[in-house]
């Protein structure tokens, strides 16, 4: 009698060990794959872990970063791709527009409330009600080798960025993670499109309320 007890645990406790070496694998094999990223990915641009709370988890990801042109026609963008199809995108660009002009066009494009945010002259908006997580970034950017008096409103950088595909959340909180990436990105670009005068961005933006 002994003898069976000593064998049905020592079954038991190799069942269990098996079924958390197959969920262990499991979970690196088809939820780890944006772990695997860099710490930074897109020209070490945007943090991992920013990304990581957008999208949701996935069997692999990948990442790529393009730069374009300079002066008035540079551009960047990053895209960030999920095995589920899920993707995490955007790009920055110099534009001729004002800060009012940036604010009217979203806001005419949202027909809904527009989420807000500011901090030492960077804006950054959402589209609470868009049906993909959406959001900007508007920060004022003579680029190198330009006046800034050829503009016809004012030179910036304008940042757009979408998540598409399922999410790791929703509402606000969706909003806020791509944000934030749209963010980053904004910051690389001032520095890697030479904008003439030099400032020091806050860390991160204020947060959104929750709505």
């Amino acid at each position: 009698m002994r003898k069976n007890t000593r064998q049905f645990t020592f079954g038991a406790v190799a069942l269990c060990l098996l079924a958390g070496g197959g969920w262990f694998g499991y979970q690196q094999v088809f939820t780890k794959g944006l772990d695997r990223l860099s710490e930074k990915v897109c020209d070490d641009a945007v943090a991992r872990e920013t990304v990581i709370r957008a999208l949701p988890d996935s069997r692999s990801a990948e990442q790529a970063a393009k730069q374009n042109g300079s002066g008035t026609s540079y551009t960047f963008s990053c895209r960030v791709a999920t095995s589920g199809d899920s993707i995490l995108s955007g790009e920055v660009k110099v534009q001729d527009t004002s800060e009012r002009t940036w604010i009217d066009f979203y806001g005419s494009h949202s027909g809904t409330a527009l989420l807000r945010s500011s901090a030492d002259g960077v804006e950054a908006l959402a589209q609470l009600d868009n049906h993909h997580g959406t959001a900007s970034v508007y920060v004022s950017c003579v680029p190198r080798g330009v006046r800034a008096g050829a503009a016809s409103e004012s030179y910036a950088l304008v940042t757009e960025a979408r998540a598409i595909g399922d999410t790791r959340s929703t509402g606000t909180s969706l909003r806020q993670a791509v944000t934030d990436f749209a963010y980053q990105l904004t910051k690389h670009a001032y520095r890697a499109g030479e904008c003439q005068t030099p400032r020091a961005f806050p860390a991160e933006l204020p947060r959104y309320e929750a709505h």
